[in-house]
């Protein structure tokens, strides 16, 4: 098993930094190494001991791979193992249609990499720890907000030396749609609910199976398949709240339902030994009203929990991380930013946002759900056009791969020495 190339620091009670980030996902992560590159002093808090989390994101999108080709670490990033999708496509009651073509994107890596996000989350640790500005520390969690009045002014966390006191201009939420930071911001959440959970299984790939297939979904079931070369990474969508009604079922109903509705994988489902092997993803769709208080600012899914409708989850924080750094590094080396400074991030990557969680609600509830309740899905026109005209895919491509904003390195950041 990989483990993370982060050198585990020993906290002292007491730490100073210009910026604290909350959480060392691909967010948190992507924001140190913009913000210490920038020269800005920042501190980034991993609860956990090593990046090792399984079924996390694993999809890198045009969006994140155009990044790192500014930051000039494409060629080492793909160096890692990797595998490359360059067309979706779905299976529709057993109609198979494409529906998108990376090829034509206006970028340097024109496919999806599917690549372990702890590979990813080590690859961007390695190389902000050559930075003098950057400190990762591992086992270290947030556990309240220290304040001066309105203001937010630090936090308190505890890692393996105890209690750890951090000082800074600025704290950033990038602890996921669990957050306890924005908890104890008191920062209202708007609930736009989803019918779908997901459970993440794998079995095994062979050479003779289709490649590249997106999706299967037919009246009762969703079953999403990804590449990992020589496995399947699985996705099988259920209705919310039915995992404890799956495991009632038993094993052998799920292996029953993979087979009928991939039937490639009919001889091998039995890989599939206990419900241990199956883990639950439950689906939320939410946003802050609000991304910041006075000293506090939330990101990626601490400020808007995605649907996995697309796989953008990931690459929507990372877009998030580098308009901060874009907007907030001058004023960080300066001193604290000021309200509007951040309200300013908010403005800037909140219709992206609304726009993603829009088009993933009408997917979930006018397609998912109802095929998940029994309904025999029938292709939409849109679905029926993309698969007649080839052209026509570059605009899902494009709007996957790269995103309503799509944000680029500032020159501050890839020139500062």
């Amino acid at each position: 098993m990989p483990s993370t190339s982060s050198s585990e620091h020993t906290p002292s009670s007491e730490l100073r930094a210009r910026c604290c980030i909350a959480g060392g996902g691909p967010a948190g992560m992507m924001l140190g190494l913009l913000l210490a590159r920038a020269g800005v002093d920042v501190v980034v808090l991993e609860k956990h001991a090593d990046f090792l989390r399984d079924f996390r994101g694993d999809t890198v999108h045009p969006s994140t791979l155009e990044v790192m080709h500014e930051l000039g670490l494409l060629p080492a990033l793909l160096a890692r193992p990797h595998q490359e999708v360059r067309q979706l496509a779905l299976v529709i009651s057993g109609r198979r249609m494409q529906v998108a073509d990376f090829t034509h994107l206006p970028s340097h890596a024109r496919f999806v990499a599917l690549m372990p996000q702890w590979d990813f989350l080590d690859f961007v640790a390695e190389h902000a720890q050559k930075l003098p500005s950057f400190r990762l520390l591992m086992r270290s969690e947030v556990v309240d907000l220290v304040r001066d009045g309105t203001r937010v002014t630090g936090v308190r966390a505890r890692g393996p030396a105890g209690e750890l006191a951090i000082a800074s201009d600025l704290v950033v939420a990038a602890d996921g749609r669990h957050s306890r930071v924005r908890e104890r911001a008191g920062l209202e959440v708007q609930d736009f609910g989803a019918p779908i959970d997901v459970i993440w299984l794998r079995v095994s790939r062979k050479p003779g199976d289709p490649s590249q297939v997106f999706g299967h979904l037919s009246a009762g079931h969703l079953l999403v398949l990804l590449d990992r070369g020589d496995y399947w990474q699985c996705a099988y969508v259920i209705r919310k709240g039915a995992r404890e009604t799956l495991e009632r079922e038993g094993l052998g109903a799920l292996r029953g339902r993979i087979a009928s509705l991939v039937p490639f994988l009919a001889d091998r489902v039995h890989e599939i030994q206990s419900f241990d092997d199956v883990k639950l993803l439950t689906v939320r769709v939410d946003r802050l009203r609000e991304w910041w208080r006075p000293g506090l600012l939330c990101i990626g899914d601490a400020a808007h929990a995605m649907s996995p409708v697309g796989g953008v989850g990931i690459n929507l924080a990372i877009q998030d991380a580098v308009a901060v750094a874009n907007l907030l590094a001058e004023p960080l080396r300066r001193g604290a930013p000021t309200p509007d400074e951040l309200a300013a991030v908010q403005r800037r990557r909140e219709w992206p946002t609304r726009l993603t969680q829009n088009a993933q609600i009408f997917i979930q509830d006018r397609l998912v759900a109802p095929a998940l309740a029994g309904a025999k899905p029938t292709p939409p026109l849109a679905l029926r056009l993309l698969d007649a005209w080839p052209w026509a895919r570059r605009i899902p491509a494009r709007l996957v791969g790269l995103g309503a904003r799509p944000e680029h390195v500032s020159e501050q950041i890839l020139h500062r020495r």
